[in-house]
């Protein structure tokens, strides 16, 4: 028992979600906590509080679970959500309390995507463990598939996972339920019956198009243009291209790793800056002006032109610039 961090992506979508409520209602069972108190903290900026109040009152019920014995015995348990969201007067007041909480009679955890603020690490990792975990890939969509199908007795091939996978990307809840409803029928789940049945689109991170059009693959980028447009405007993805474009230009002159960190005000630890600068002599001077170019003609387009012709525009940008960034 004790206190534990769970640290997910950042912007964490519902299979990560449901990956931590997973890993807490583990650490709950193996405690012997049977009915958690569940707190959703609010975003920064919301929520409630009586004048005075140094908690939120969204938050105010981890007092008592911390605090107080149960009543028969056993170890009270609490499960904090969105802990990255926690205000400085409302850290302070966690920390003491759990400096000064018997961990042999409470298990706290605090889950948070992207980091978990540092004085609750600390205080967590004094008496407990901080356990993290990436995004979900495609490979391991497909990976979990397979074992799910194990698990409850049913056969997917290999063509079906990658059509659950086109639906769904990672996410395990999505597919989860489509799995569920599809095997109402048998045990044998085919790609057919899915492409008939569903009409999902994933709504992933944009850095995986991203990186279709930067590895120049214009028909994986055109996949995930579709599914993007699904969700999200048109001028989120410019204004994405166009800081991928800056960096890799400023790549393209910087003397040395250091300096294109500092001159792209990026975290030189980042895999994703190490990436740009390791991909640096990809494309010439001459792509990186015609994306520029590019780039500002889709953005007057979309500025000035009708709906209709936005997605038209955006798919021809898409094949443009992986034809030039994929060199």
């Amino acid at each position: 028992m004790g206190w534990i961090g769970i640290v997910g992506p950042k912007d964490a979508g519902a299979s990560e979600r449901e990956r931590m409520r997973a890993i807490a209602q583990t650490a709950f069972d193996e405690a012997g906590v049977e009915s958690p108190t569940r707190i959703d903290v609010p975003a920064k900026g919301s929520g409630t509080s009586d004048e005075g109040a140094s908690l939120r009152d969204e938050v105010m019920a981890i007092v008592p679970a911390l605090q107080s014995g149960s009543l028969f015995g056993g170890a009270t348990g609490v499960f904090v959500m969105d802990s990255q969201n926690l205000l400085k007067v409302e850290l302070d007041a966690i920390v003491e309390m759990l400096a000064n909480a018997d961990p042999d009679q409470a298990v706290a955890v605090f889950a948070a995507s992207g980091t978990l603020p540092a004085p609750l690490k600390k205080a967590i990792a004094a008496s407990g463990e901080v356990v993290s975990f990436k995004a979900l890939s495609a490979r391991d969509a497909h990976q979990w598939i397979g074992e799910y199908a194990r698990s409850n007795g049913l056969r997917i091939d290999a063509e079906a996972r990658a059509e659950l996978v086109k639906h769904f990307g990672a996410n395990q809840a999505a597919m989860r339920q489509a799995i569920d409803q599809l095997a109402v029928s048998g045990g044998v789940i085919e790609a057919s019956a899915i492409a008939a049945t569903v009409d999902n689109r994933p709504d992933e991170p944009m850095w995986f198009l991203g990186d279709a059009i930067m590895a120049g693959d214009h028909a994986e980028a055109l996949r995930r243009l579709s599914d993007f447009l699904q969700h999200n405007h048109p001028l989120i993805l410019l204004s994405y291209l166009e800081g991928e474009v800056r960096k890799r230009s400023l790549a393209a002159v910087a003397p040395d790793y250091d300096t294109f960190a500092a001159w792209a005000k990026a975290n030189p630890n980042s895999y994703a800056t190490r990436k740009v600068w390791e991909g640096r002599t990809r494309a010439n001077g001459r792509a990186l002006s015609d994306c520029v170019r590019a780039l500002a003609k889709a953005d007057l387009t979309l500025k000035t032109q009708p709906e209709a012709t936005h997605r038209v525009t955006l798919e021809r940008l898409t094949v443009a610039m992986s034809r030039w960034m994929g060199r």
